[in-house]
């Protein structure tokens, strides 16, 4: 199921670093940058967070909170909060409910194997909950300056 801009964004209550509670509808009057990554501590997902961490700063002066989320466990992401000084919110969805609701575990493949996993994406939601933009297949060179113009543009 495709989510389109325009839509709700679905809610979602799951595990976050730092043994806290993510709940996406906490932060309504907020911006929402919610990007969805495979895996905790791989080079792409390690750059894309570093990324996003160095804009922190200007993310959070344009009104802006920015979580990411894997199928990685809340202790795995805490790790990689502390190895890589990250400063993004982290959402642990083991279970891939959220992740399915926002349509992003799709077929891909790799070296001729087919198999599941996470699309890379990233939405843009306002404060009212709704989905103002999407990133889909997201190539991480440039993708934080993207995003924050986007948030910036809001």
């Amino acid at each position: 199921m495709a989510i389109s801009v325009g839509a709700s964004a679905p809610d979602f209550s799951l595990p976050g670093d730092a043994g806290e509670t993510i709940t996406l509808s906490d932060y309504r009057g907020k911006k929402v940058v919610l990007y969805f990554y495979p895996k905790d501590d791989t080079p792409g997902c390690t750059t894309e967070a570093k990324d996003f961490t160095a804009l922190a700063g200007e993310f959070e002066e344009a009104g802006a909170v920015v979580i990411g989320m894997s199928k990685d466990t809340a202790k795995k992401h805490d790790k990689f909060i502390a190895k890589h000084e990250l400063k993004v919110k982290l959402a642990s969805d083991e279970e891939g409910k959220t992740i399915e609701d926002y349509g992003l575990w799709v077929e891909k493949s790799m070296y001729g194997r087919t198999y599941m996993g996470i699309e890379r994406a990233t939405f843009l939601i306002d404060g009212e909950g709704t989905i103002r933009e999407i990133w889909n297949k997201v190539k991480v060179k440039g993708h934080a300056e993207a995003v924050l113009a986007a948030v910036k543009a809001l």
